[in-house]
């Protein structure tokens, strides 16, 4: 390297000269390698310095299941693509414009995906013989001119991040580890990002929580040695920018759906000034959420690690019945688990959180893969008659808000709530704006320390007692921590009787009962807001999604808008009880299609409670709806458009990503 290099400041591009620059909008980068190759750190910190840079972001890391795949094969490939942007964007991209490519084996699954044209940077070292055989290669790609319609660049990586670490007297092994941090350098050259706070990242990471300022100085030094190449190694003609996108006013991060989600837990026991107890098992891809609130502690945040899925949803059973703000965590097959557990809830009406990352299934399934397949067995996966209410996160951000919705509507109607996310919105990051706490409405938690009941029928004093199951205005039973003088009383899986709680087999008592629970599930949807049409109003055709697929539906939903179509798109958030206000908006259009990934869960759902016939838009393969793929089968329910409109207006804050929502993270 150059002395003229080596003084180039971290925290800023280099003189201009060598290569012009082109100003873009936005651009998706995928890094692709073994799963051993550091992608989805390389990934994280790509997106960390474009969101403290100010770029709108969205990302989609995607893994094997396998902690460690065979190196080289197909199915080992982890991968992590990255949308940064100077404007708005609501999905990570349905295509890429450039490929960084570890090996053959990434290039081969991912090349697909690569816009004609697009730039594919490729380790041209790790395309030996032996890996091009492994990945499905008869001759080297990179040679062969099969990738002719691309832009590519083979760079010897390892090589020449083994040059550059030569001098630090570390192994060859401990060397090539530094490879991802190398092939950052050159991309952050590339696209004009910073060093400073990869560099941040890797003194603090290594060299203080390690303690091996040996490995921190090999991977800064490795970081700002391809960083150099890009600016002296004249491998690109062009040089490329991506502006800050327009602010609000705010401190902003990035966040994860699962960050999201433990911050939103933390936030609503503090709103109730009371004490958070999280328990679960770790299962992919919902063990971030633990491992999250592990940080916390000083926030009375008590997190237990049980030995299964059944331990765990009765630990918050018992943290419930205990007085604590209780949730549990899982992903599918802990949900089939925790069934019988969680019935015990329904049926001793006790305000637990349940949150869902769906997967992919069914029984082990695709645990690394997104998927809606579990919508129907939060709606109906116990015996008996055994109503829960059930909401579904529509992004990273969202999860924030609904994890402190759910804590909300389980203490005010004691009730179980199973809160729904997925894996690409649990794994998935996007920039938020800090709220005010100070704003944010309290949480209203009033244990009983009192008698409830007066009864005539008995004599002198002992006309007063306590009825644990007396019902409020919410239809909600009194909340009484065990050991408050006078108000013992029982609870367990046995039915109740309907004002002592005492074990009743009457007939006409179970009825009442059933009855009640589903009533006071019910009466949720009279306090949920008014639900909100983005598009037109009415037209011809209404999209009804939820959860994970508002990005790609709303940005589906503004081209067809754009087109001229008269189209409306509702997302929900609430889905067991559905608003009240959605028969009457769906009586506003003519057709009505259904986005999901599953088979068709919500439309048996909106089909069964509103007899319209809905069209299901579905999709299996565990990734997320293209917008592309969207479009072109939502035209096909529609008339010939009519001239065109502005699109989608902006959703409104609190409902997930709100507009402008670029990064300052902190």
């Amino acid at each position: 390297m150059s002395n003229e290099s080596e003084s180039v400041p971290d925290h800023q591009s280099p003189a201009a000269g060598s290569s012009p620059q082109e100003t873009l909008e936005s651009v998706v980068i995928r890094f692709c390698g073994d799963s051993g190759d550091g992608m989805q750190l390389t990934g994280t910190q790509f997106t960390n310095t474009s969101a403290m840079f100010g770029n709108d972001i969205a990302t989609f890391p995607d893994y094997p299941a396998e902690i460690r795949a065979p190196a080289g094969t197909l199915p080992g490939v982890s991968g992590f693509q990255v949308n940064f942007a100077s404007n708005d964007i609501y999905t990570p991209g349905d295509t890429v414009q450039v490929l960084v490519a570890m090996n053959p084996a990434g290039l081969n699954a991912n090349v697909a995906d690569v816009d004609p044209g697009g730039i594919i940077i490729a380790n041209a070292d790790a395309f030996t013989s032996g890996n091009l055989k492994k990945a499905g290669y008869a001759s080297n790609p990179l040679e062969d001119g099969t990738l002719s319609s691309y832009r590519v660049f083979p760079v010897p990586i390892s090589r020449l991040c083994e040059e550059s670490l030569a001098d630090t007297g570390l192994g060859a092994k401990a060397i090539a580890q530094a490879k991802n941090m190398f092939t950052l350098g050159l991309v952050y050259w590339l696209y004009d990002r910073p060093m400073d706070s990869t560099i941040d990242y890797l003194n603090s990471y290594f060299g203080k929580k390690k303690n091996k300022p040996e490995l921190a100085e090999m991977n800064v030094k490795a970081l700002k040695a391809g960083y150099y190449l890009g600016e002296t190694g004249e491998l690109f003609v062009n040089r490329y920018h991506v502006p800050k996108a327009k602010l609000a006013s705010g401190t902003y991060r990035k966040i994860s759906g699962n960050e999201a989600t433990a911050l939103g837990l933390i936030t609503a026991s503090r709103l109730a000034n009371s004490e958070l107890v999280y328990c679960s098992y770790p299962i992919t891809p919902a063990s971030d959420i633990l491992h999250t609130l592990c940080f916390y502690k000083h926030y009375h945040v008590k997190t237990l690690q049980l030995e299964d899925e059944i331990a765990a949803m009765c630990g918050a059973v018992g943290a419930a019945y205990a007085g604590g703000i209780a949730v549990t965590g899982t992903s599918g097959p802990g949900l089939a688990l925790k069934s019988e557990a969680l019935g015990l809830a329904v049926m001793a009406e006790l305000p637990v959180v349940i949150v869902n990352v769906q997967r992919g299934g069914p029984s082990t399934g695709l645990p690394t893969k997104t998927e809606q397949a579990d919508l129907l067995q939060a709606m109906w996966g116990r015996n008996g008659e055994c109503p829960a209410i059930v909401l579904a996160a529509r992004s990273p951000s969202d999860c924030f808000d609904l994890a402190i919705e759910s804590i909300r509507l389980a203490v005010r109607y004691m009730s179980p709530v199973i809160l729904l996310t997925d894996g690409y919105v649990a794994n998935g990051a996007e920039p938020w704006q800090l709220p005010i706490v100070d704003q944010l409405e309290p949480i209203e938690i009033n244990h009983a320390s009192e008698f409830n009941y007066h009864n005539d029928e008995l004599d002198g004093d002992g006309n007063n007692c306590y009825m644990p199951y007396l019902r409020d205005e919410n239809e909600s039973r009194p909340w009484a921590i065990p050991g408050t003088p006078k108000l013992e009383h029982r609870i367990g899986g046995l039915e109740k009787d309907a004002l002592s709680g005492n074990v009743s087999y009457t007939p006409d008592n179970h009825e009442h009962m059933v009855r009640q629970r589903a009533s006071k599930v019910n009466r949720v949807a009279d306090s949920l807001p008014p639900t909100e049409i983005q598009g037109e109003q009415s037209g011809d055709l209404l999209i009804i999604g939820w959860g994970g697929t508002y990005g790609s539906i709303y940005s589906a939903t503004n081209k067809l808008l754009q087109a001229g179509h008269k189209v409306g798109t509702v997302h929900l958030r609430y889905i067991n009880p559905l608003p009240n206000d959605l028969g009457d908006i769906i009586k506003r259009f003519k057709r009505v299609a259904i986005p999901e990934l599953n088979l068709g869960q919500l439309s048996i759902m909106i089909r069964s409670k509103y007899l319209v016939d809905a069209v299901g838009i579905n999709k299996v393969k565990g990734k997320p709806f293209l917008v592309a793929e969207l479009v072109e089968q939502l035209s096909a329910l529609l008339p010939a458009p009519t001239a065109g409109s502005n699109g989608v207006k902006e959703p409104s804050a609190g409902s997930g990503k709100t507009k402008s929502q670029a990064a300052v993270a902190k």
